[in-house]
């Protein structure tokens, strides 16, 4: 594998890595504020970031390349309200998915066509990430500041099953 995908990728596994503290941390925030549904799609959220990092490990072990884990930064702790969190949360999607790209970019300008098809799923997945960002973004929008709204969908995202 060319050392510069090889390098980006093991980038790519620390920002999915990050992810899942940040999502993490967002978890915790919501559990102290006792919206354990939100706490509970959150805690979905960081074990599929997770996942992702994982895949992305197994796939430089299965191409004989150099797994080199990046430290990982501390996520913030200053939240706000449950809109301000999945707008954040939206925010750092779209981060991903950005990256997501430059990589896919890279492994096509270096002709590692393995990657590009690895990658493939990643960007596929980013599609359906910011998609369900968008959707908690908009149902809180609209359920603005009215508590019995909130706490309706509290109990909705509480419902997300770890196969989504």
């Amino acid at each position: 594998m060319n050392e510069k995908v090889q390098k980006a990728i093991n980038e790519q596994i620390g920002l999915e890595l990050y992810s899942a503290y940040t999502y993490l941390a967002m978890s915790a925030h919501f559990a102290e504020e006792n919206f354990e549904g939100f706490a509970h799609w959150m805690r979905l959220q960081a074990q599929e970031e997770l996942g992702h990092a994982m895949r992305l490990f197994d796939y430089l072990l299965e191409r004989g390349a150099h797994v080199e884990l990046p430290a990982v930064d501390s996520p913030s702790r200053d939240f706000g309200t449950p809109l301000e969190v999945f707008e954040a949360a939206l925010e750092h999607e779209r981060h991903v998915t950005a990256k997501i790209n430059e990589l896919y970019e890279m492994a096509r300008e270096e002709k590692d066509h393995p990657t590009e098809l690895h990658l493939q799923w990643f960007i596929d997945e980013q599609v359906e990430e910011e998609a369900q960002a968008e959707l908690a973004v908009d149902q809180l929008r609209r359920a603005g500041d009215h508590m019995p709204a909130l706490i309706i969908l509290d109990r909705q995202f509480g419902e997300r099953s770890s196969a989504e």
